[in-house]
């Protein structure tokens, strides 16, 4: 599995959703994208599960939200 992290935590809207969407196109069957902001994307999540993809979203400590993406299988 390969994996890519976009780390938009200090990135303006539409940047992050931008980056995501981009890297979206290249994510092989077995890849997992990871994303990082300081805000839980919603408009992403509906995006993504209309394009076939799923995520699982994680708060941490600090305040990040991670969220890794994959094709939905």
């Amino acid at each position: 599995m390969a994996g890519k992290v976009i780390d938009a935590r200090d990135l303006l809207p539409p940047e992050p959703l931008e980056l995501t969407l981009s890297a979206l196109d290249d994510l092989g069957a077995d890849d997992e994208l990871v994303l990082l902001l300081y805000r839980e994307p919603h408009p992403l999540y509906s995006i993504l599960r209309d394009n076939g993809f799923c995520h699982r979203t994680e708060s941490r400590a600090d305040g990040t939200f991670e969220i890794r993406i994959r094709r939905a299988s």
